[in-house]
């Protein structure tokens, strides 16, 4: 089936999937647990299955996590006992690396982030065994992107600083340059900050010049460029310039990026309160809510709670209390 098809199942039709999954090929499967060599149908079936659930939106994707991690499971098993030959085991460490990153981001958007740095070692060490120092890179900039929103900027700025030796194509680029940008900000690095801007605007200016980009970050564009930028603006104490390209980012962005969108919003009513814009701040900040209760993103909604303190200096404002009443239910 077609990408289109499968992001528009419900968890009615995840269901009878996961019966598809367990009934496909169990001959074939179990051969190849049973000691035979694992061969390239078992794996073009896996690939199939793994890339599918991938590309599930967040809103989808929490009700397919058991799904992905039995498939995680059932690669891992097949490298730990199957066998094969060079080839297919690197198609086989390729898959486990791609499933074991969207099992990570998962588990972050949960709030739980020693799970989530887990899932990245296994993603870090499979992608490694598979010999893709692109996928290296893209779980490095993972793991970077989970040290900055944990507050823990240096160590994201240096995992990152390693990443960009290996990667290639101007799209990972610019994502890492532009991570790099946000922990540069956040340590108060300002020339680091705008060098780093600057890079990974010309990067993504060359991004459709060559190759389609891998697959982790193939979604990387200028709305994303446009509201980091922005925030990167906000750290370093500029809220008005940091307003206009937050909105610009947010007008940019897809519609079916909904998680995103929700941080995003988070982010411009953060530079929204910081002007002095507080009717419009409310109203970033419910979007921002809706959409992470929606989606069942507890990070997201920690990040709406997060500008509790900031409102609550203006209870005077209608609308404000009511807000922060519902937001200490949620």
């Amino acid at each position: 089936m077609d990408r289109r098809s499968f992001v528009g199942f419900g968890v009615a039709s995840l269901a009878v999937l996961a019966v598809q999954w367990a009934s496909a090929e169990p001959q074939r499967l179990a051969r190849a647990f049973g000691g035979a060599r694992v061969d390239g149908a078992v794996v073009d079936w896996l690939e199939a299955g793994g890339n599918g659930l991938a590309v599930l939106p967040t809103e989808q994707r929490r009700h397919a996590a058991r799904l992905m991690d039995a498939q995680l499971a059932t690669v891992t098993g097949l490298l730990a006992d199957g066998r094969y030959d060079e080839r297919t085991g690197r198609r086989l460490h390729r898959l486990a690396a791609s499933l074991a990153s969207t099992c990570g981001w998962y588990r972050f958007d949960q709030g739980r982030h020693a799970a989530a740095g887990r899932m990245w070692e296994v993603a870090l060490l499979s992608a490694h065994a598979a010999g893709d120092r692109d996928r290296v890179a893209g779980v490095l900039a993972d793991t970077a992107y989970q040290a900055t929103w944990l507050g823990r900027p240096r160590a994201s700025a240096d995992r990152l600083g390693y990443a960009l030796t290996g990667v290639r194509h101007p799209s990972a680029r610019a994502l890492l340059l532009l991570r790099r940008a946000r922990a540069d900000a956040a340590l108060g690095e300002r020339a680091a900050c705008y060098r780093d801007l600057a890079a990974a605007e010309r990067a993504l200016d060359g991004a459709d010049a060559g190759p389609p980009p891998p697959g982790w970050c193939c979604w990387m564009g200028p709305a994303d460029l446009a509201v980091d930028s922005g925030r990167c603006l906000l750290d370093l104490g500029h809220p008005a310039a940091a307003r206009a390209r937050i909105a610009e980012g947010v007008a940019l962005l897809p519609p079916a990026r909904d998680k995103t969108r929700a941080v995003f919003l988070a982010y411009q009513a953060h530079a929204l309160l910081r002007t002095g814009e507080v009717e419009q701040a409310l109203a970033a900040t419910a979007d921002a809510l809706d959409l992470s209760a929606r989606i069942g993103a507890p990070r997201c909604v920690a990040l709406v709670r997060d500008l509790a303190p900031a409102l609550a200096r203006h209870r005077r404002v209608d609308g404000v209390p009511e807000f922060l009443d519902r937001l200490t239910a949620v």
